[in-house]
């Protein structure tokens, strides 16, 4: 794994670096030791899987706040999206800063997001599947929601407006409003 620090405060890019013979290839999604040299967390609470039907959904901006902000480590497993860190930290140097990366099946990038960032995410391609691994459980009274197109955070989402969103995530608050 090949760790990376982005812009944001605490959010890396990892990227899997395959092996490759004659059967295919072999590649490491989570390794705890290397997350942990480069003073990431490594314990691992719960594993996710989203599934996608149509190019154009949109997941997102969700975190969890108090004793249930997660560490999120995200990779793209079948197909493409656009992966984006939020940091809506109000202590943090980055405080409304983002970033995206693509991330696929083919190139191998994951994004590592860390607690009190907003994540979320564009599919690109019909059929993607997303993989999180996350350090704390699922918790529905503590999540927190920013909506896509807020002005604070001018996000350049690669398809506008999304063609398929949650009513939930049609409905989160606007930050620059609060």
């Amino acid at each position: 794994m090949k760790i990376t620090a982005t812009k944001i405060a605490g959010a890396y890019l990892v990227k899997r670096e395959p092996f490759a013979d004659e059967r295919g290839t072999f590649s490491r999604l989570f390794c705890r030791r290397e997350l942990e040299a480069a003073g990431l967390c490594g314990e691992i609470s719960q594993m996710n899987l989203s599934t996608n039907r149509n190019k154009g959904t949109l997941r997102g901006l969700h975190s969890q706040s108090g004793n249930a902000a997660e560490d999120k480590l995200v990779t793209c497993v079948q197909g493409e999206v656009f992966d984006v860190c939020v940091d809506v930290r109000e202590d943090s140097p980055t405080y409304l800063q983002w970033v995206g990366e693509t991330l696929s099946a083919e190139n191998g990038m994951g994004l590592y997001v860390p607690k009190g960032c907003a994540h979320g995410y564009l599919t690109m391609t019909d059929n993607a599947q997303v993989l999180y691994l996350v350090t704390e459980y699922y918790t529905p009274d503590t999540e927190v929601g920013y909506r896509f197109d807020d002005s604070a955070f001018e996000i350049a989402w690669p398809i506008m407006p999304p063609y398929i969103m949650s009513e939930k995530d049609k409905n989160w608050r606007y930050i620059s409003n609060s």
